[in-house]
This record gives structure tokens, C-alpha cells and sequence, in this order.
């Protein structure tokens, strides 16, 4: 083994000696950034970086297994992101939809799709309806949400549209769903309905934002920015997102 990776593989194992499982997030959100610049230093395009990040989802997912974290949420494709040049779009739609396929295919994780598909071409769309259908009944490891064509002021519109049209199918006036509405109406028509909030939000390739990932659910959530662009993520850069983690003191408000 050349020095380096012993290095690396000594340091880990010092990184998992310091986990205490009582501590570690029951759901983790990534922000999977940096792939296209990432290609750039490589002088390649923005597909192949696209295609390098795709490759490292397997991987990660494998990380969380190891530790036992039993829900991921991955950002894959922004409302914002559909701006793109469609020639550059329609190439990361093919990624995504043959990373989906490919994690359906291992047989290993259930799939739940996060976002607005409608505003998708339909047939990315029913691809990854398709994968996540396909993964339906699998239990006992990872859950792993998708976020495709997401963005949090999306879905807080999706859920209160959702909620209007129960409201209204019920017979309900206006008038009544104003006086009544709640938190947890809203919560409930979420597309992460039934789910618990993330603990932990990992955003890869140095920003220092948010960018509108899950408005709604990340009001108590502990967040980790790390420097490293996603297709170079290594499970050391996430086990030290785990101990950082693990040493903070989460008030939730109080």
C-alpha cells in the first residue's frame, strides 16, 4: 500500500473511533456541487464532470451503509438549473436518469423521487418514475431521495397548491382554510411527507449557501461546507463531516 492511502485509511479509522453512533444524523441532505468546475481544471466538459459526479454516488451511499445512516436526500438538478443551455441540459438529464437507473439496478436502496417532474421532458421524467417504482419494495437499508428539478420555494408552492386542492375537494371555502391553515398542513403535502427533517446538510466544491435547498425542512439543520469539488468527495471528507457534526451542540431553537 503506498504511504498516502495508509495515511488516509489510519486517519479514517481514527475519524470512526471518535463516531458515537447515539450521534450520528438520522437523515443527511448533499448539495452535490463542483462537478462542472471540476471538469474544468481537467479540461474536460461539463458532461464528463456531470458523469464523474454520478460515479460517486454509488460510493457515498456505501459510506452512509457502513455508518448507518438510514435516509440521503441528493440535490442532482435545480428549478434554477433548467435555465441551462439545453444541449448542456438534456447531457446532465441523461446522467441523472442513468444514475437512477443504475442505483434501481443494485437492488440495494429505495428510490423516492424529489422535485417537480412535470417540469421535466417527459421522458426523463418517466424514467425516474420508472427507477423509482422499480426499488419500491426494498427495506432495511438506505432510503435515498432524488432531487430533481427541485428548489425549495417549489415545493413550498407544491405543497400549499396540494393542500387547497384536498381543501377544496372536501368542500371547504376559503375562508375556512385561511382560518385553519397549519405548520403541519403545509408539512404534510411536502414532497418529503412522512420523513424526518435533515440533521445534517453536506455541501460540496467551497459555497457558502444554501441556494434554496429544502427551505422548509432545514430550520433546525446543522450545516457542513467543504472545500473539495463533489467528484473528489472522499470518505474522509465524510467522516470528518460526521465528527464535526457529532461534537455540536443542536438546540433546535431553544
Amino acid at each position: 500500500m503506498e504511504a498516502p492511502s495508509l495515511v488516509y485509511t489510519l486517519y479514517e479509522r481514527s475519524l470512526l473511533k471518535q463516531l458515537d453512533a447515539d450521534q450520528l444524523p438520522r437523515h443527511i441532505g448533499v448539495i452535490l456541487d463542483g462537478n462542472r468546475r471540476w471538469a474544468r481544471e481537467f479540461g474536460l466538459s461539463a458532461s464528463d464532470g456531470h458523469r464523474k459526479g454520478a460515479d460517486k454516488i454509488v460510493e457515498f451511499l456505501g459510506w452512509c451503509d457502513e455508518v448507518g445512516v438510514p435516509l440521503v436526500t441528493l440535490w442532482l438538478l435545480s428549478t434554477d438549473n433548467l435555465n441551462r443551455d439545453p444541449e448542456e441540459l438534456a447531457a446532465l438529464g441523461e446522467v441523472i436518469c442513468q444514475a437512477a437507473e443504475n442505483l434501481a439496478a443494485a437492488n440495494r436502496w429505495r428510490l423516492h423521487m424529489v422535485g417537480a417532474l412535470d417540469l421535466l421532458p417527459e421522458e426523463f421524467a418517466a424514467r425516474l418514475r420508472a427507477a423509482e417504482e422499480a426499488t419500491s419494495a426494498i427495506r432495511g437499508s438506505v432510503e435515498v431521495n432524488i432531487a430533481v428539478s427541485y428548489g425549495g420555494r417549489q415545493e413550498i408552492a407544491d405543497a400549499v397548491r396540494s393542500f387547497l386542492r384536498e381543501a377544496s375537494a372536501a368542500g371547504r371555502t376559503i375562508d375556512e382554510v385561511a382560518a385553519s391553515i397549519s405548520i403541519d398542513d403545509i408539512a404534510a403535502n411536502l414532497y418529503t411527507s412522512g420523513q424526518p427533517d435533515p440533521d445534517l446538510v453536506i455541501r460540496t466544491s467551497g459555497e457558502l449557501r444554501m441556494s434554496g435547498f429544502m427551505l422548509w425542512q432545514t430550520v433546525h439543520t446543522e450545516l457542513y461546507f467543504c472545500e473539495t469539488y463533489w467528484p473528489d468527495f472522499r470518505r474522509t471528507d465524510f467522516l470528518r463531516a460526521l465528527r464535526d457534526y457529532s461534537f455540536r451542540e443542536r438546540r433546535r431553537g431553544k
